[in-house]
Parts: structure tokens; C-alpha cells; sequence
């Protein structure tokens, strides 16, 4: 692990002299953090719009009745994710490969307009099966450039950000997440509230589907405005990026195994409880306590609004005291306060509200530091595709099953507890590949060896350098 200075409280005992790094200026480093952003807020925006109209979607995709159609669509939600890391196999090397740039334009663009056409899907009464099945090849067109699109975008901001201040910065790719997801599920709650119900089962629905449309034309225009990033243009002008997809892959098995193994640990973690509590919670709060839809809305928007407050804080904290005690707060607090939580939700709507924060606002120091942590497990000739690899299969596996296994294990076991447990376990899967991370704050990113070891360079000091005369 690199070495920090004496008095830096993230740092080793010996001293090394800080990194002198050049930073971007600030308009540029702005136009970065918005471009990275604004994919993410659509990719999620995406998810929110699904995840809180899925009692429409069910009734107007999906043959059976309630209770069968509803695990049908949250099933269709989750194939996406199955096809989540053949996008990061073909889109993280490409990016290693051709630039950041290049495959963010292109993801976006498919993501955008797959969302749109969600809206378009005729009903089950109209065209019969063929509903559901243009409903599941969308998906999985959200699923394959989804999984080119949230590695990009971290390895975009954490490259762009000035290594001091990548916790902050890397924190607003977050808060594009919440943003995006806070916007979709508002919009679904806001049409529910004006048209009603019976007009919302027969078409209005839809209409946030086809919101999706020029938020990605805004987030191409971002993107093409700016040059790839400073990190990437550094490798490549050396003449160190990776030109054959087939030694990449040779590279990331045989030198980037644990570092990929380490990231899939801790996204079990971080998905498992994203997925239950942004996406099930509707679902749950409706079917497993018996909210009204709109209160089973409502409740996660709150705890949503409360978690975008805090995110940056979290972020800019990692900065000072590091990436791994927020973790560790994270895992820990959420694993105590799981099933307590969880009871308290089932109490009402006040309790639900409370518990639902609580949670949210436990689980922020994982969100927070996302894009600080995770790109900077890997060296930048690898980054995208070690990062895109690991990151989509772990989600596939573990995070977008997550609303389909509570509700599958909820209806089984008749337990309103599963979601509770489930997060427990995933937290302590997420413990034990924390333990052998390395710490990378204030760590830059560029060069060919993993960020935080030996050979890597030096932590930047936590302020920047006085400017001499």
C-alpha cells in the first residue's frame, strides 16, 4: 500500500512526499461531473419509473392475475441484469481501447431510447404475448448498454477529478442516481395524483417512459463537449493502452484476480440493499404491510430526498478519514439495524418513513463513495474493463434478483422479515471482501499500477500546494 504522510489519518507510519498533481480547470472539471451525471440520473430514472409503476406495467403487459403478473414484471425487471455483463464484457474493453468517451455517447444513446420504446409496448390485450416479449427485449437493450454505462461513467468522473477532492466529486455521480431514480418515481406518483387510477392502468403509465428522451440527448451533448479524460490522454500518449481485447481479458484473469473478486464482494453488498430499498420497497410497503400505492410511493421518495442532503457530506468526508471507515459505519449499521428497521416499517406509515430513512441514510457512506473507490481498484489500462466486469456481474447476479428474490421468498415464507435478512447476509459478504482493500484516498489514478500499492504513486496532500509568487 502506498505511504501516507505522519499526520494524514488515512495513511501508513512512514512518510513519502505528497504528489504534485495538475488539475483541471474548473469550468472543464464541472462539464465532467455533469456529463458523467446526467447518464446516471437517466440510467436511473429508468429504474425508478419501472420500479414505481410496476402495478401498471404488470396489468397492462402481463397475463394472470395480481400477484402473478407483479412477480412477472419484477422478474422482466431483473432480466436486464442478466444481460448486464455481456455489456460490460464488450464495453469495458472497448473503453479501455478507444476512449471513455466513445462508449459513454454510445450507451447513453441506447439506454435513452430503449426506455422510450418501454412506453410504447401495446398491452397484453392488444398484441397478446408479443407484449411481454418486446417488454423483455428492451430490458435487456437497457441491461447490455447499462453495462457499459455506470463503469464508464465512474472511471469518466474519478479520472477527471483531482485526486483530493475525488470523494466529493465522485460523490455527485450518486447524486445523479438519486436524482434520476427521485425524479422517475415522483413523476409516476405525480401522474398517479392528477389522472387517477383507472386512466393511469389504460395509458398514463407511460408518459414518464417517454420523458427519457431528450435526458439522454442532454447527456450526448454533455459528453461530446469535452475531450476524454486527462488520465486516459496520459496513457495513451505513451503508448500503454491496450490494444487487443485478448490480452486485456489474459491481463485483468491472471494479474487482476482479487481486485475483481474484492469488487464483486463488495457490490453484493451495496446492490443487495440499493435494489431492496429503492426498487422492492414499493412492492413491499403495498403487498407485505399493506400501505395504500400511493403511500407505498411516497415513503421511499422521502427517504430518497433525505439521502440526496447527505451524499456529498459523506463524500467529502471519505476524503479526509478514507473510503473504508465509511464502509465499515455502513455495513455494520445496517446490519444491526436491519431487522429493527424493518419492524418499525411495519407499524405504519410514520414508522415506515423513519425506518426507511434510517436505512437510507446507512447505507449513504457506500453510495457516497462509489466512484471514488471502485475505479481506483484497478490501473487505468484495465480500469473500465475490470471495473465493468466485476461491477455487472456481481449486479446481475445479486442485485437485480434482489426485488424478485424478497418477494418470491416473502410470498413462501410468509416472513416480512426476508428483506432484512437478505441485507444482513449481503453485508457481511461485503465485510469480508473489505477486509483486504486497499485504502486509495487521495491516491492518483494515472499510470499502469494499481492505485494505493507500492509502485503506485504517493497519496496528494489533503490541500493543495500554496500558489508562490
Amino acid at each position: 500500500m502506498s505511504n501516507y504522510d505522519e499526520e494524514d489519518p488515512v495513511g501508513s507510519e512512514q512518510a513519502q512526499p505528497p504528489t504534485v498533481e495538475t488539475e483541471p480547470p474548473p469550468g472543464v472539471l464541472k462539464k465532467a461531473i455533469a456529463a458523467s451525471a446526467i447518464g446516471n440520473a437517466t440510467e436511473w430514472f429508468d429504474y425508478g419509473i419501472y420500479a414505481y409503476g410496476v402495478t401498471y406495467i404488470s396489468a397492462a403487459i402481463f397475463p394472470g392475475d395480481t400477484e402473478s403478473a407483479t412477480l412477472l414484471a419484477l422478474m422482466t425487471f431483473a432480466v436486464s441484469f442478466l444481460v448486464r455483463p455481456l455489456g460490460g464484457l464488450i464495453w469495458g474493453p472497448l473503453g479501455d481501447r478507444l476512449g471513455r468517451k466513445q462508449v459513454l455517447a454510445i450507451t447513453i444513446l441506447l439506454m435513452s431510447g430503449a426506455t422510450l420504446c418501454v412506453g410504447l409496448v401495446p398491452t397484453y390485450d392488444s398484441i397478446g404475448l408479443w407484449a411481454p416479449i418486446l417488454l423483455v427485449l428492451l430490458r435487456m437493450i437497457q441491461g447490455f448498454s447499462t453495462g457499459g454505462e455506470y463503469g464508464g461513467a465512474a472511471t469518466f468522473m474519478a479520472e477527471y477529478a483531482p485526486s483530493r477532492r475525488r470523494g466529493f466529486l465522485g460523490s455527485f455521480l450518486e447524486f445523479g442516481t438519486l436524482s434520476g431514480f427521485a425524479f422517475g418515481a415522483l413523476l409516476m406518483l405525480g401522474f398517479s395524483l392528477i389522472l387517477g387510477d383507472d386512466r393511469m392502468h389504460a395509458w398514463g403509465w407511460r408518459l414518464p417512459f417517454l420523458v427519457a428522451a431528450p435526458l439522454g440527448l442532454v447527456g450526448i451533448y454533455l459528453r461530446s463537449k469535452l475531450e476524454d479524460t486527462p488520465v486516459f490522454r496520459e496513457l495513451e500518449a505513451k503508448g500503454q493502452k491496450e490494444e487487443q481485447t485478448a490480452t486485456q481479458f489474459k491481463d485483468l484473469l491472471s494479474g487482476y484476480w482479487k481486485p475483481i473478486l474484492q469488487l464483486g464482494g463488495l457490490v453484493v453488498a451495496l446492490n443487495v440493499v440499493n435494489y431492496t430499498l429503492l426498487t422492492y420497497m414499493p412492492t413491499y410497503l403495498e403487498s407485505e404491510i399493506g400501505l395504500s400505492s400511493d403511500q407505498s410511493l411516497v415513503v421511499p421518495i422521502i427517504g430518497m430526498l433525505a439521502m440526496m442532503v447527505f451524499v456529498p457530506f459523506a463524500g467529502r468526508l471519505s476524503d479526509r478519514v478514507g473510503r473504508k471507515p465509511l464502509w465499515w459505519f455502513s455495513l455494520i449499521g445496517l446490519f444491526i439495524a436491519g431487522v429493527p428497521m424493518f419492524l418499525l416499517m411495519g407499524s405504519g406509515v410514520g414508522g415506515a418513513i423513519i425506518g426507511f430513512a434510517v436505512l437510507g441514510l446507512l447505507y449513504v457512506p457506500q453510495l457516497a463513495t462509489i466512484s471514488a473507490t471502485f475505479p481506483a481498484m484497478f490501473p487505468t489500462h484495465v480500469r473500465y474493463a475490470g471495473f465493468a466486469i466485476a461491477y455487472n456481474v456481481s449486479t446481475s447476479l445479486f442485485g437485480g434478483t434482489a426485488p424478485a428474490i424478497n418477494d418470491w421468498l416473502a410470498q413462501k415464507t410468509g416472513d416480512g422479515l426476508v428483506p432484512a435478512y437478505y441485507m444482513m447476509a449481503a453485508c457481511i459478504v461485503g465485510g469480508i471482501a473489505l477486509l483486504k482493500v486497499p485504502e486509495t484516498t487521495r491516491c492518483p489514478l494515472n499510470g499502469t499500477e494499481t492505485p494505493g500499492t507500492e509502485d503506485a504513486p504517493p497519496p496528494v496532500a489533503l490541500e493543495p500546494e500554496p500558489t508562490r509568487a
